[in-house]
């Protein structure tokens, strides 16, 4: 889903110094499996704080400078998060109410706000 909402990402994904021409033959990777393992561990990590997620401040605002300094975009995690809404969607069904959408929203929402604060600490020109 994320590649259907902005194909512009998929340079972002290069393993090894392979580009990958389409994002079938990136999707079919070890090392982007191994990403979206990771992006899914980050979730957990959230969801299992949910009650005190400053504490994951230091980690998320280091992932935020660990994502610009590859050229990922603040932008671009809104259509991470519609893809998680997408995918959460699918998965859950009918389950899935507005209640329930609001709810991964939030959560997705604070932690690229706290990703996003590792951008705004970078000094300028970096």
């Amino acid at each position: 889903r994320l590649f259907d909402l902005d194909p512009d990402l998929l340079p972002l994904f290069q393993y090894n110094c392979k580009q990958f021409a389409s994002p079938q033959e990136c999707l079919s990777t070890p090392e982007f499996l191994d990403h979206i393992r990771k992006v899914m561990l980050v979730i957990d990590a959230a969801v299992n704080n949910l009650e005190n997620l400053s504490c994951l401040e230091e980690y998320l605002c280091n992932l935020g400078k660990k994502h610009q300094a590859v050229g990922v975009k603040v932008e671009s995690f809104s259509t991470v998060g519609e893809s998680l809404l997408y995918m959460l969607e699918k998965c859950l069904g009918t389950a899935f109410s507005p209640d329930v959408q609001e709810a991964w929203s939030k959560l997705y929402g604070a932690v690229v706000e706290a990703m996003r604060r590792g951008w705004e600490t970078l000094p300028e020109g970096d």
